[in-house]
């Protein structure tokens, strides 16, 4: 299928490794031109590297920014100043029980994880507004829908990530332009991979072994028990950054492995 994608510019956040890689990844391969981001120039050349090894005629730019900050942001809108497809992935998350969550904590992942998009759709979408056409996404989780008790502070960004998504899309009534949010179920991003294997020392069992034990004990309602690939994830997002996906719009749409048990 073609997404036609050949003519339209697109920015991922956080596109180093994981999820925002295959993202860039995909969408490089068809065709459009991908901006790859990260903190560092080491970082985002490594994924460039990757990118082509795969994709020899993709069109590329590196873009260096922490875009957590007001800084990164300013940094960004300097060297691109508009894009026909934003996809605000950029996130961190880490397991804390709910007590010992300081305020600084909270006020560094709201920063990241829901001020990050804040941003860049303020600057974005308006220009996306002018041109008429234009897609930004938001990559959120099933832990916005499912918040868990191991890591509240996640779990509330994600949601926050999900409503402003469709917040934003009712500002786009009548136009070609949509914004939707992602919710990827459990992924084997870079991030997991190290967990498992680390988990698997600990316990002296396979990498298969802690898997499965994981679905069946903590996420026990997936229906594909395994976790997904970076590549499933960012099959949709392509699918949804593209001119194919028109009628869909202020969406969240699952990539949850059937995680998520309500069916709206």
């Amino acid at each position: 299928m073609d997404l036609q994608l050949t003519d339209k510019t697109a920015l991922v956040t956080g596109s180093t490794a994981g999820i925002g890689l295959a993202i860039a990844m995909t969408l490089a391969q068809e065709g459009a031109t991908v901006i790859v981001n990260g903190r560092t120039e080491v970082r985002v050349n490594a994924a460039l590297d990757q990118i082509k090894q795969k994709a020899p005629a993709a069109k590329l730019q590196g873009l260096v920014a922490d875009l957590g900050t007001v800084e990164g942001a300013h940094t960004l809108f300097e060297q691109v100043p508009q894009v026909d497809i934003l996809i605000n992935n950029l996130g961190i998350y880490g397991a804390k029980a709910f007590a010992d969550i300081s305020d600084e904590e909270w006020l560094n992942i709201l920063e990241i994880n829901v001020m990050s998009g804040v941003r860049l759709s303020r600057h974005y979408l308006p220009k996306m507004l002018q041109t008429n056409w234009g897609r930004i996404i938001f990559i959120s989780s099933e832990s916005g829908v499912n918040i868990p008790a191991e890591m509240i502070h996640y779990g509330v960004t994600k949601t926050a990530q999900i409503a402003l998504a469709r917040g934003l899309a009712e500002t786009t009534v009548g136009t070609n332009v949509t914004v939707n949010s992602v919710l990827p179920g459990p992924t084997r991003s870079e991030g997991v991979e190290e967990f498992i294997q680390g988990l698997a020392r600990e316990q002296n069992v396979s990498p298969e072994q802690v898997e499965q034990d994981f679905f069946a004990k903590t996420r026990p309602s997936s229906l594909i028990q395994r976790f997904a690939s970076t590549d499933e994830v960012a099959a949709l997002v392509a699918f949804v950054a593209s001119p194919l996906s028109s009628a869909t719009n202020g969406a969240a749409l699952r990539v949850d492995g059937g995680l998520v048990r309500s069916i709206v």
